[in-house]
């Protein structure tokens, strides 16, 4: 459900900013906020320009590392807490299924950020600017390419009931509403 929504998400979200003339910065912080692919934020927010490439590339980045910090926490505080029987106990997560389990692409973000930010001169970072957008390109088409080697189009309409994706739909217009209203109130001048 998400990948099917996200695909007209990145198409008409930039289509309806520029038809109300939303500053380029409150289109890139409503896409990065409100759409929940990291694959589809990155083409929507190249589609409006270059700073809402970056605003959006950066809100969804943080979204995606806080939230993956906030799950660990409360799994790791619920497991540890909240469980107390001896199987539950026997079988808790090891530091070894943990890091199995952690989403590598955080500390390759977090460390590329950390270097073009300080460790880089601004001459030699638009140096390989122009090499790593190619690669940049490359990548993003593997990626969508194989998100769609994994959706099953019959398995989401064959179900029985379509409840599940009607309160993902309603959900999903209720975040595009706030998200919209906290990007103006953050990033309008």
């Amino acid at each position: 459900m998400v990948l099917v929504t996200a695909i007209p998400m990145m198409i008409f979200m930039p289509i309806i900013a520029k038809y109300f003339n939303f500053p380029e910065e409150v289109t890139g912080a409503w896409l990065g906020g409100s759409i929940d692919t990291s694959g589809a934020v990155v083409a929507s927010g190249s589609l409006v320009g270059e700073t809402a490439l970056k605003i959006s590339t950066i809100v969804k980045f943080s979204q995606n590392v806080l939230l993956g910090l906030a799950a660990f926490a409360i799994s790791v505080y619920w497991t540890y807490t909240h469980n107390k029987s001896a199987e539950a106990v026997a079988s808790k997560p090891t530091l070894g299924v943990i890091w199995e389990r952690f989403p590598k692409f955080v500390i390759g973000f977090i460390a590329a950020s950390l270097i073009f930010s300080f460790l880089l001169t601004p001459e030699v970072r638009d140096q390989v600017k122009d090499s790593l957008k190619n690669l940049q390109g490359i990548w993003f088409a593997l990626a969508f390419t194989s998100i769609g080697l994994e959706t099953n189009f019959k398995d989401l309409f064959s179900n029985n009931t379509k409840k599940p994706l009607y309160a993902f739909l309603i959900a999903q217009l209720f975040n595009v509403i706030i998200t919209l209203i906290i990007a103006f109130l953050l990033f309008s001048n």
